[in-house]
């Protein structure tokens, strides 16, 4: 028996999470007598071109293994919602293995039901796991400061302002690192390019996203590209703006096709089916996953026509060295842009460098602030 994502959580609406019926140690499905349930959670529509639309895609890829049963549910707000949403799946669909995908799930929502329902996996995208936390919740993300990085070297090349723009929502460490990567990306280029920084303060806000578009727009900046859920607003603005854009989450290319330079991709269809093979073989994820352009974590947008050759050429030489693994975008000598040091010479930070995962600041030659 099915239930919509509207009954499910109109039932639990104003009642007590319920306990889970049975405490199973370890889960395993390979005997192929149980199909394994897994819920996906997003905090948007799955089709935004964006983060949500990523995170489904993977879940696609996810629904054509042998073994499983995939039930989703969209536009769940980061409040009690989505407590409301993975309890819901757990009693009424039997799913053990959880992806609530959105940043803001993950404390106080997962912390929270998890404990309840030991035998249920619950993988969280960006949360950060640490020893204390639920043993039954880990977190994974991508390196894909290193695609924004590469944004960054064509945004360089494309530029005749010096003047690129970043539209972002909240200044959490994943979002400033893609910021402080876009710019040093093009500042391999240029090491006098600037990047101005718009914050909304939401993931998804339509207006505002259209609004700092434009205000970067007027500002100068004729590169732009984005940390938001949905790029779709921000890529059809700054093309209609002649601005260049470099994408973000998922190709957004056919938005402005004369305009997109390239984008940083999220790849999750591999990491899905690999955890949840796992999971059918009768193991366990590790708590703590990451991965990067060499892991098939995140990948990039094909170049564009408005790429020149020397742009294509650092771009293809740069992502080779990120591919072999150990690559520092930010590494010294470097300050903030309050002139603080962040990196002497010779000190770098790898992608993988667990220090980046608490970023609090913007580089040197970023125009704007994280209060």
């Amino acid at each position: 028996m099915s239930f919509s994502p509207l009954s499910r959580r109109g039932f639990l609406k104003g009642t007590a999470a319920l306990a889970s019926a049975a405490t199973v140690p370890q889960l395993g499905f390979a005997d192929g007598h149980s199909p394994l349930t897994i819920g996906f959670i997003y905090v948007g529509p799955k089709d935004d071109f964006g983060y949500n639309q990523a995170h489904a895609e993977g879940a696609a890829a996810v629904k054509a293994m042998e073994g499983v049963v995939v039930v989703e549910e969209e536009n769940v707000a980061e409040t009690i919602d989505v407590q409301k949403s993975m309890e819901s799946m757990i009693n009424f669909d039997d799913a053990k293995l959880l992806f609530p995908t959105s940043f803001g799930y993950f404390d106080p929502h997962v912390l929270a039901v998890a404990p309840k329902h030991p035998d249920v996996r619950f993988q969280h995208a960006a949360g950060l796991w640490t020893d204390g936390m639920p043993t039954n919740v880990g977190s994974y993300f991508g390196y894909i400061g290193m695609g924004q990085y590469l944004n960054g070297i064509t945004a360089g090349h494309a530029t005749k302002t010096k003047k690129i723009g970043f539209v972002a929502a909240k200044p959490i460490p994943q979002v400033l690192l893609n910021i402080n990567s876009f710019l040093l990306g093009a500042r391999q280029v240029d090491p006098d390019i600037t990047c101005q920084v718009i914050f909304t303060g939401e993931w998804s806000l339509a207006v505002k996203e259209a609004e700092a578009t434009n205000a970067l727009a007027d500002a100068g900046c004729d590169v732009i590209t984005c940390h938001v859920d949905g790029p779709k607003v921000v890529m059809e603005t700054a093309a209609g703006r002649d601005c260049f854009v470099c994408g973000y989450h998922a190709n957004q290319s056919r938005l402005a096709p004369e305009k997109y330079l390239t984008g940083a991709e999220w790849n999750w269809a591999g990491v899905y089916t690999g955890m949840v093979q796992t999971v059918l073989d009768g193991g366990t994820i590790d708590n703590f996953v990451r991965g990067g352009l060499a892991d098939g974590f995140i990948k990039m947008s094909p170049l564009g026509p408005a790429v020149s050759d020397a742009s294509r050429a650092q771009f293809e030489a740069v992502k080779a060295e990120i591919m072999a693994g150990g690559f520092a975008a930010i590494k010294g000598p470097l300050k903030d842009n309050t002139g603080n040091v962040i990196a002497a010479a010779g000190e770098g930070f790898a992608e993988d460098d667990i220090a980046l995962e608490s970023m609090d600041y913007l580089v040197e030659g970023v125009i704007g602030s994280t209060s």
